[in-house]
């Protein structure tokens, strides 16, 4: 018996195969494009997700030499905020859809808090990016620029929910995901009336919330044809993406935290109520598990930036390892370079969401090698701020687990102990941790796993980092300085939007 776990990003789809003690045997990465009509809009095709599962699926079958009758469960983990509307017979009403990044609902946000006050709606929903990127206001947007085709919405589905759909015919989501359409009762669970009215939307536009680990249905005899997987195998609800991945990366252990170092980058913390500060706005999902949620911060361009700087200033210099000596070989403090991560806008911890990227202090002595560990160091402190805040909520002890792509870099995570000053740790599951997460709640699907205890026992731990005193010192007093420029870096992206 075998579970195949997705896990559905924004750049592409993780397929991997599991055995019923939820090792990995082999797994395949399929690509898809994002397109940015303009600088607010970020839209994929629902198509797209579809069709890359199912080539994932077949090649993972095919490489593995696994029979399709062998799969006793799949599940997905989905890229969050998403709003693909269906009309009454099924089918998607729109190309292209808005993804997470998208903040084209801006006006609809600005709208909606003045009937709402602000405050009463995310200390309601813990919705603590950018307003306008969550699925309400997207909705309300449409709903005013293409009234046609709303009116022929009946339903709206989340990226996993959309390809569950395809699967099995069945429309669900589950707290995760609904946790972050903009009108989710965080902690009473189910959707909020009143928000949906001051929004002007029918309260019925989402699907029934099962738990994730629910069998909402079986692959249809013409989806088993698309994708390869045998017409009859269960399909579990899955969750949002950030809910399994701290699922996979933590299990379900109140207090248990972790940073996710991938192409945006986030500190969360498992906690028997949701972390909610009005003024700083960390942003909260229900967990995977029953009564948990996950609280983050984070910065939305981390490893994008890191990868911008490969691609502008680099180019033609071999993979991450390369950069990996080049960074090593530069003093702490680049040369007093500074680098603000910014490149895809503000986060909730910043004074504003118009700061941008910059390098700050660029003289005529400046060497490539330096705008490279300033752009790590920038990154790396930017992170710093939000594990800060979240230590004033939360104990998270003496280590950190650092997962996601970033992981790989020994140098990284060597920086990431010494600005942090305390251990860093990275495991075998590293870059894997939504797959297991979703991997998890298919084994719980099929009964072959009661509960989630047994995930931390599958993290086998491969990197210690500890802080070196005397660069430690150094980051301690580095901090403020770029806490300092960041502030200022706002004030003028706010003079550059006007």
């Amino acid at each position: 018996m075998k579970i195949i776990a997705y896990d559905l990003g924004t750049g592409g789809v993780k397929a991997s195969l599991h055995d019923e003690e939820l090792k990995p045997l082999l797994k395949v990465f399929i690509e898809y494009q994002t397109y940015y009509p303009a600088a607010e809009k970020h839209m994929q095709k629902p198509e797209d997700w579809w069709e890359a599962v199912c080539v994932a699926t077949k090649k993972l079958l095919e490489d593995s030499k696994t029979k399709p009758e062998e799969i006793a469960c799949a599940a997905l983990s989905g890229h969050s905020l998403v709003a693909v509307p269906m009309d009454e017979k099924g089918n998607a009403l729109l190309d292209l859809v808005p993804i997470w990044s998208d903040t084209t609902g801006a006006g609809s946000a600005a709208e909606f808090f003045g009937r709402i006050p602000e405050k009463e709606w995310y200390m309601k929903t813990g919705n603590g990016f950018p307003a306008a990127c969550y699925t309400i206001f997207k909705l309300m947007k449409l709903a005013k620029t293409e009234p046609d085709l709303f009116d022929k919405t009946r339903r709206v589905l989340g990226s996993k929910d959309y390809v569950n759909f395809r699967l099995t015919g069945e429309m669900a989501t589950d707290p995760s995901y609904a946790s972050g359409s903009g009108g989710y009762d965080l902690t009473g669970g189910g959707f909020i009336d009143k928000f949906f009215e001051a929004a002007g939307l029918p309260r019925n536009l989402f699907p029934e919330i099962v738990p994730s680990h629910t069998s909402i249905g079986r692959v249809t005899e013409k989806a088993a044809l698309e994708c390869g997987l045998a017409a009859g195998t269960p399909i579990a609800c899955g969750g949002v993406d950030n809910a399994c991945m701290a699922l996979g990366a933590v299990g379900d252990i109140n207090g248990n935290a972790y940073l996710s170092l991938g192409s945006s980058s986030w500190i969360a913390v498992n906690s028997p109520s949701p972390v909610l500060d009005f003024i700083r706005k960390p942003y909260v999902f229900a967990h995977i598990a029953e009564a948990l949620y996950t609280s983050a911060f984070s910065i939305f361009s981390a490893g994008s930036s890191l990868k911008w700087v490969r691609d502008n200033i680099f180019i033609g210099t071999g993979g991450f390892h390369e950069l990996d000596m080049i960074a090593d070989e530069v003093a702490p403090g680049s040369g007093g370079i500074y680098f603000n991560p910014s490149l895809a806008g503000g986060s909730s911890q910043d004074r504003s969401l118009n700061i941008r990227g910059a390098y700050i202090g660029l003289h005529l002595g400046t060497t490539r090698a330096e705008l490279l560990r300033a752009a790590m160091e920038g990154i790396t402190l930017g992170l710093k701020t939000s594990y800060d805040f979240i230590t004033k909520h939360a104990d998270l002890g003496e280590s950190l687990l650092i997962c996601g792509g970033g992981s790989k870099s020994k140098v990284w995570l060597q920086m990431f102990a010494d600005v942090f000053n305390i251990e860093i740790i990275k495991t075998n599951i590293d870059q894997d941790a939504a797959s297991l997460g979703a991997a998890a709640i298919a084994a719980r699907a099929a009964g072959v796993w009661q509960d989630y205890s047994g995930i931390p026992a599958l993290h086998q731990v491969e990197t210690r980092c500890l802080p070196r005193p005397e660069y430690a010192a150094f980051y301690k007093e580095m901090l403020p300085r770029y806490v300092n420029v960041a502030e200022r870096l706002s004030d003028i992206g706010d003079m550059l939007k006007e």
